[in-house]
């Protein structure tokens, strides 16, 4: 049996400055909602600057977040689809 394939896009952004690296991810879900997350990184003043890994450190913990917001989303959906309380294992 074929499936139809679905997938997803993440965009992500970044705002940087000498000290702090900004991550804002955001999905756009095929039932029409968004769901958006934002990660932080700073560098300690005696580190070089390297903003690719603020980039991937703050990345990394905006895309954290967003799988967080995407399992409390399924979870919810879950909960009201059965009428009762599912929990997402850890």
């Amino acid at each position: 049996m074929l499936q139809t394939a679905v997938g997803w896009h993440v965009e992500m952004e970044f705002e940087e400055d000498t000290h702090r690296t900004r991550a804002a991810a955001l999905v756009r879900l095929p039932d029409g909602t968004e769901v958006r997350a934002h990660g932080y990184a700073s560098r300690h003043p005696v580190d070089s600057n390297q903003p690719r890994v603020g980039e991937e450190v703050a990345g990394a913990r905006a895309l954290n977040e967003l799988a967080m917001k995407l399992l409390t989303k399924a979870h919810d959906e879950i909960d009201e689809a059965s009428g009762r309380t599912s929990y997402p294992l850890t």
